[in-house]
């Protein structure tokens, strides 16, 4: 769907509400080569939408692509072919319109220094062209716990404190969109907390969100669907709980009552480990787990177990057996 407004403004009108935020159509970026190396194929015909009102996390390892997708979403990086609309407006064709409907918080902390949050938030939405009447200047900086330092330079603000300005920053112009690269980068345990309370209160209001992050218990917390990409295209893409269940495995850690030096005999029939000297840990399907045969083959050994968990897969292990070489898969 492609939004028709006349005054080149993102159409906030309930009929005129796209099906999809973010839609992305065999999107491909080559960077020229350099005196040191050959051209950089970034992204190799990526396809993925983001419905309107999700939280959607795309993830993946260092020079995956992430930052090209971004990068071309918010008009600093020309694709080499393919198509990207924002909130229902081609990033080329429309892209007064298009970038009217995104805010960005960047991993990079480009801030003045000598601006403080209160004219940093002012001058940014005076550019969007914000009437001082409409400006909710107090608001986000309270949401963002800034309003004791609401008059200082940024220069002399915490690390995390202006991670959290550049959240602020995004949301001068209550874009529809919302795209947060690594945005709890740096920011203390309780800070990230209520990041992500705000963040949630956003999306209830009817933000769409786009997230990247290196922090998967972030994206497991956060995001309803999500998009892994490696090398530049797209491995996976599924809601989180479907994700996970991609990988059947569990684990059930049993502590004995003495030292061991190896895997007794007896468990010769499963797949186990030993850790340290006393935790023997069985990695069994989650669809199935045999625990009847596992207590017969431990009462061979002879052992006592004294205490006994488990471990269910989760996010991080479905990401890491993703996006692994071949060549680490190989050496398991």
């Amino acid at each position: 769907m492609t939004n028709k407004n006349p005054q080149n403004t993102p159409s906030t009108s309930s009929e005129n509400l796209p099906d999809n935020a973010v839609v992305i159509s065999d999107l491909r970026k080559t960077y020229a080569a350099t005196k040191t190396q050959g051209p950089k194929e970034a992204l190799k015909g990526i396809n993925l939408t983001v419905p309107r009102g999700s939280f959607f996390g795309l993830l993946g390892p260092n020079g995956a692509g992430k930052s090209t997708i971004i990068n071309i979403l918010a008009g600093l990086v020309i694709k080499t072919s393919g198509s990207a609309t924002v909130w229902g407006y081609d990033t080329i064709d429309q892209m007064r319109q298009a970038r009217s409907s995104i805010g960005i918080v960047p991993q990079e902390l480009n801030l003045d220094p000598f601006f403080t949050p209160r004219e940093v938030l002012e001058t940014q939405a005076g550019l969007y062209g914000v009437p001082k009447a409409h400006r909710r200047t107090d608001e986000i900086l309270a949401g963002m716990r800034l309003t004791d330092v609401a008059d200082s330079y940024a220069r002399g603000l915490s690390g995390g404190m202006r991670r959290r300005l550049l959240v602020a920053k995004a949301m001068v112009h209550s874009p529809p969109v919302l795209i947060l690269d690594e945005p709890t980068a740096g920011v203390d345990v309780d800070l990230r907390q209520h990041l992500w309370e705000y963040i949630r209160g956003l999306r209830t209001a009817g933000t769409s969100i786009l997230l990247t992050t290196h922090y998967l218990e972030e994206a497991e917390e956060l995001c309803d669907e999500i998009a892994i990409i490696n090398h530049g295209e797209v491995i996976a893409r599924e809601t989180k709980h479907d994700l996970v269940r991609k990988l059947d495995s569990k684990e059930l850690i049993l502590t004995t009552d003495r030292a061991l030096d190896k895997i007794p005999d007896a468990l010769s029939d499963f797949h186990v480990e030993l850790r340290g000297d006393r935790e023997l840990v069985f990695h069994v399907p989650r669809s199935k787990v045999p625990v009847d045969e596992m207590m017969t083959a431990i009462q061979k050994t002879g052992l006592s177990i004294v205490d006994l968990t488990t471990k269910e897969s989760d996010l991080e292990d479905v990401f890491l057996m993703l996006t692994r070489s071949p060549e680490l898969h190989a050496a398991d």
